[in-house]
């Protein structure tokens, strides 16, 4: 049995896919944080319940509608958006220009409600969603066994987190969207419906927490405290890899998947605390992140 630094290639194979499935959902997580701060300066706090949203709504989708996968990937970060929009439109355009603080505890305080009221609703036992079929089963690689479906979901998380990151730092759409949260008035002067703009990136930001609720509820166990946990790690991430950075949150988020998967195989005591200590020297020796402009 090949062996490195004494663990089985197969164990470490594992864990090392395992943290890259972790760095996926973390990309996706804090890219959405990054968009919504990078552009909007908004301290988004309800943005594991926005997760936890995408993952319930796709099995009470199936569980009612009979919607199935392909629809719900599509449907459920569409419905959370548009609810997104509304969050922004009713309560987070009342404190515009305030203090970033009022928009983390009014976030965190609809974290709460949402939270609160689907544990009365379902309680916090979880509900399972049932693997699609075509991605039953898996590959055998030689030195491991790899899931279809954890296959796709790295792609797909990849996919649309490059796409996201092309759009607004390559094209035009993405140049309005800079330009409108940092000029308003100029902006508007040219036609541009900018309060409709600030809206839609907001919106755009939860949808991919969304997404990755979608991804997850095949793989874990779908509660309505599954964003609580997942929320605090992720703004580690963000804080890691600057805030406001698009491209910084995507790099970090895999990577720091890909050392809590090592660190479950080398020292495993420590892997649920490894990110929080990479942020702490982070912050130490470059406070502004790994890929955050010095202010």
């Amino acid at each position: 049995m090949s062996m490195i630094f004494g663990v089985p290639l197969a164990v470490l194979s594992g864990q090392l896919l395992i943290g890259i499935i972790n760095g996926a959902f973390y990309a996706l997580l804090s890219l959405g944080l990054a968009v919504i701060f990078g552009l909007l300066k908004i301290i988004n706090f309800a943005h594991g319940a926005m997760y936890m949203l995408g993952a319930m709504t796709t099995v009470l989708m199936f569980d009612y509608l009979g919607v199935n996968y392909w629809v719900a990937l599509l449907l459920a970060p569409l419905l959370v958006g548009a609810f997104g929009v509304a969050i922004e439109y009713f309560l987070l355009r009342r404190i515009a220009g305030q203090d970033h603080i009022y928009s983390l505890l009014l976030t965190f305080g609809v974290a709460l409600i949402i939270s609160g009221v689907l544990v009365n609703w379902f309680g916090v036992s979880g509900l399972r969603y049932t693997m699609p079929d075509m991605f039953k089963g898996g590959v055998n690689l030689g030195f491991m066994f790899m899931p279809y479906y954890r296959a796709w979901v790295i792609v797909a998380a990849l996919v649309v987190c490059f796409a996201t990151w092309f759009v607004i730092e390559k094209t035009k759409l993405g140049a309005y969207l800079r330009a409108g949260t940092e000029d308003s008035q100029l902006m508007q002067g040219f036609g541009i419906n900018v309060p409709l703009l600030i809206s839609l990136t907001y919106g755009f930001g939860v949808a991919l927490a969304a997404f990755a609720g979608v991804l997850a509820a095949p793989i874990y166990s779908v509660t309505p405290v599954m964003g609580s946990a997942t929320l605090i790690t992720v703004f580690a991430v963000v804080v890691i890899g600057g805030m406001g950075s698009i491209g910084g949150a995507i790099i970090t988020g895999i990577l720091m998947g890909v050392i809590e998967g090592l660190t479950k195989t080398f020292y495993p005591p420590a892997s649920s605390a490894i990110i929080f200590l990479v942020m702490v020297l982070v912050l130490m020796f470059r406070p502004s992140g790994l890929f955050g402009k010095e202010a």
